[in-house]
């Protein structure tokens, strides 16, 4: 994750003359013969800490610079962005005093009420047909400084409503009501939502897919972002799958 997130961060500032970079940098963990208990275990610790090193390095390593409105987007559909979002809010929260807020704008496939185990009703869509504070709409999760603010009821016109002029509105509430943000969208390379709500966040993690998201796909992404004055804060390379010969395994 840390060397993709680097050098998707040099295209961003050297004007786009580079590629996204290819999944070169594996996760590596050490799985334990016979015990598939533990070797899931294992993974968790190791998904644990690249999502550890991504909040770090987004949010707590900037001082004052330090974006508090992140959105997280695919390139493509099905890469994995609202499961990583959601563990980035929640290992944000666990690591910050300050109250974070989950926000499910992903109204196509709206995945993080599951995740949590809540209902999706009364939620993003909600607060922008009726009035009253955002924080209202809001769910309370564990720990107690993490929020979730689902899509909410979704109708025809639901996707109308994030062009609306009342999103800009709400979203400024929601920088105040709460420290940090984090907004799951849906996928960049597929639908415009996403560059509205990016044009209202301080910055973009584009969520890759291993094997799967098309290099010249994402650079079009990256560019686009770019042309709108969308700062691009990393990348996340999901779903590394590589094998590592038996001879390194001692290594680990």
């Amino acid at each position: 994750m840390s060397k993709n997130f680097e050098l998707l961060q040099q295209v961003d500032m050297h004007g786009g003359s580079a590629a996204v970079p290819p999944p070169v940098t594996p996760i590596a963990f050490k799985p334990i013969a016979g015990n598939g208990h533990a070797t899931r275990l294992n993974l968790d610790v190791v998904a644990h800490e690249e999502t550890l090193r991504l909040v770090q390095s987004i949010f707590l390593t900037a001082g004052q610079d330090a974006p508090s409105v992140v959105m997280f987007s695919g390139v493509d559909s099905g890469n994995g962005c609202s499961h990583i979002c959601s563990q980035a809010a929640a290992v944000l929260a666990r690591n910050v005093t300050g109250s974070v807020c989950l926000v499910d704008a992903n109204l196509r496939t709206p995945a993080l009420p599951e995740f949590f185990g809540v209902t999706n009703h009364h939620g993003l869509t909600d607060s922008l047909r009726n009035n009253g504070s955002i924080r209202g709409y809001a769910k309370a999760l564990n720990p107690e400084n993490l929020w979730l603010l689902s899509c909410g009821s979704l109708a025809t016109d639901s996707s109308a409503l994030l062009n609306s002029a009342l999103l800009k509105t709400r979203i400024a509430e929601l920088r105040k009501e709460f420290d940090y943000v984090l907004i799951d969208s849906p996928p960049l390379g597929s639908y415009s939502d996403g560059m509205v709500l990016g044009q209202l966040s301080d910055g973009v993690v584009m969520v890759l897919e291993a094997n799967s998201t098309r290099r010249e796909a994402a650079l079009r992404v990256a560019e686009s972002l770019r042309a709108r004055q969308i700062k691009v804060l990393g990348a996340v390379l999901n779903k590394r799958t590589f094998p590592i010969p038996e001879s390194l395994y001692h290594r680990l």
